[in-house]
């Protein structure tokens, strides 16, 4: 397999090193909303009960996550308003891509557990992954690559400006 440098993918494999943690045994999603570090982390979003944010190893530019306050490894043990908030917030973030990167469609769903491909498998969230007719190519097929042609932080200055203008 080629590998392609990504060396802003440094620190947030850094910030699963024990340390980096007020508590080690603290999951990513739970740590970050906790943190007063919306931009760093790249949180497009707070509701009451679940925040967005962007994916930092995305399938495309502009892979978002969904994901509740609650540290739940499953959807049955989600209260029904924490539920009702996240399928909400989907809707919300499919709203925001459209609006601001234009996908011709999205790839919504979870990976619940760790046989299913799940990396945080403590914490249920959801995926949206915005696709463009034609946005696959030889890369992924012949070199095992995938190419994301934006950077991170432009991505999310565009989807927090569409957001301003969705919600006010």
């Amino acid at each position: 397999m080629e590998k392609l440098w990504s060396p802003w993918r440094s620190k947030y494999i850094d910030s699963f090193k024990p340390g980096n943690s007020k508590d080690d045994d603290e999951c990513l999603f739970c740590r970050i909303q906790k943190e007063d570090k919306d931009k760093e982390n790249f949180l497009i979003h707070r509701s009451e009960k679940s925040f967005i944010i962007m994916n930092l190893y995305p399938y495309n530019s502009g892979h978002l996550m969904i994901v509740p306050y609650k540290h739940a490894p499953s959807l049955k043990v989600l209260d029904k308003d924490t539920y009702l908030d996240c399928m909400n917030m989907l809707n919300l973030g499919c709203e925001i891509l459209h609006d601001s990167i234009f996908p011709h469609g999205f790839n919504i769903g979870a990976n619940i557990g760790r046989v299913s491909g799940a990396g945080i498998d403590g914490h249920i969230h959801f995926h949206i992954v915005p696709r463009w007719d034609g946005d696959t190519n030889f890369m992924p097929v012949l070199n095992d690559v995938k190419v994301v042609s934006e950077a991170m932080e432009d991505t999310y200055q565009k989807l927090v400006k569409t957001l301003s203008k969705l919600i006010h």
